[in-house]
């Protein structure tokens, strides 16, 4: 959970920072791209602590994966059926860090592939962490993949097989895994191949 206590550190800063005079505060410019029926916004926007971001997980696997959300306690195990989804709205940790979806092919967190994320003012902070999962796990041999309903935002890819995949936290110190992007994105983490 380096990753959370990392973005828990973080938070107390942007917090320090935010009270400091308008002068010390740098400027963040906002673009807004305009599409057919919808808008996309990239950069920081101020929502005023409001979003409707959340996280949409996918199983496309033939078995149940069991998971846990959890923050400063473990969570309750749940399951996820084969072709069943599960949708997580972006929520906060009351001891300042991030949280973490974990999930297994046991009920039990043995071997757990995670999607990490924390929710720091208008910016969603997130990972696929492979630290607690061992190469042979079958979420390595099926692959997953994170993607959004923002061009802007950045994906992830662990393609069927792939034991050292780059885009996520092998070791706790792969700072380069960890993406942002505005609060109110939707994620969708597609497990297995996806129709």
């Amino acid at each position: 959970m380096y990753f959370t206590k990392a973005f828990g550190l973080l938070a107390a800063i942007g917090t320090l920072a935010s009270a400091a005079p308008t002068s010390m505060n740098s400027t963040t410019t906002t673009t807004t791209t305009t599409a057919t029926n919808s808008t996309t916004t990239h950069g920081t926007v101020n929502t005023n602590g409001g979003n409707s971001g959340s996280v949409n997980i996918h199983n496309n696997m033939k078995d149940t994966i069991y998971y846990w959300s959890v923050s400063e306690d473990a969570g309750s195990m749940k399951s996820l059926d084969p072709g069943a989804s599960y949708t997580e709205s972006w929520r906060t940790n009351p001891n300042r860090g991030g949280i973490s979806i974990k999930m297994a092919m046991k009920p039990e967190q043995v071997d757990v592939l995670q999607y990490e994320y924390t929710l720091q003012g208008d910016t969603i902070f997130w990972d696929l962490s492979l630290i607690d999962m061992g190469t042979s796990s079958e979420f390595t041999k099926v692959g997953f993949a994170v993607t959004s309903n923002d061009s802007g935002c950045p994906s992830a890819t662990c393609a069927p097989g792939d034991t050292a995949c780059a885009d996520a936290y092998l070791v706790w110190n792969d700072d380069h895994a960890t993406h942002g992007c505005p609060a109110g994105t939707q994620m969708t983490l597609n497990i297995g191949p996806s129709a």
